[in-house]
């Protein structure tokens, strides 16, 4: 089963025991945020990668200058703990880290939730690359992800899922990333790109393997 199928499933189990209401709520918010063009902002591949020093799940700090010293770098953004949807890819992301390490790539993930979150799901999943706290998401917004959810979706989420983003993010911005993946060569510059606005669309982990071999 590919990842797209895997959350196409996900997504019909959890649409499917909440109301027509919140689900109509969710789609229109996706929507209305695919209109505003967000992705003619997005990076694309050619580009010069921003660089970025931001603590990993130990409360280390991760250097993008000393990472690319020693190869490309593959960077996954993520919502948060709280995404069901984020939670599979990043599971599934594990299955590809020796075959992206093979290749002499490292691979990292950038979230804005806070590091006691990311280290709470790195050992929940026993990933085996560093998930690094992004606050206020800064770094997102340099590669173009950045977007502030609004009512009424973000009362959903705060009222009615009990997903409070200043709790897991540390501020009181509302932002997120939408998620997308970059693979950045060693001269800084973006190789590969993709992103979506629909937090449910994502490509298998296996087009980032073939980027890297090209």
């Amino acid at each position: 089963m590919t990842l797209q199928e895997s959350l196409d499933k996900l997504k019909v189990k959890l649409e499917g025991n909440m109301p027509g209401e919140f689900v109509n709520i969710m789609h229109k918010a996706t929507t209305d945020l695919e209109a505003t063009g967000i992705g003619e902002g997005v990076l694309k591949k050619g580009d010069k990668a921003p660089t970025f020093n931001l603590p990993n799940q130990d409360g280390s700090q991760v250097d993008s200058a000393e990472l690319l010293a020693k190869g490309p770098l593959v960077i996954t953004f993520y919502r948060g703990i709280w995404c069901p949807y984020c939670n599979l890819d990043l599971g599934n992301l594990k299955r590809y880290t020796e075959e992206l390490n093979g290749l002499g790539a490292q691979m990292v993930s950038i979230s804005p939730q806070l590091t006691q979150y990311n280290k709470q799901i790195v050992n929940q999943q026993r990933l085996k690359f560093d998930l690094l706290s992004d606050s206020g998401n800064q770094v997102a917004d340099a590669f173009g992800l950045r977007w502030e959810m609004i009512d009424p979706l973000k009362g959903l989420y705060k009222d009615k899922f009990n997903i409070s983003l200043p709790h897991f993010n540390g501020d009181e911005s509302w932002t997120l990333p939408i998620p997308a993946r970059f693979i950045i060569g060693v001269d800084g510059t973006i190789k590969y790109a993709e992103y979506s606005v629909d937090y449910t669309k994502r490509p298998n982990p296996d087009v980032l393997v073939a980027a890297l071999e090209q």
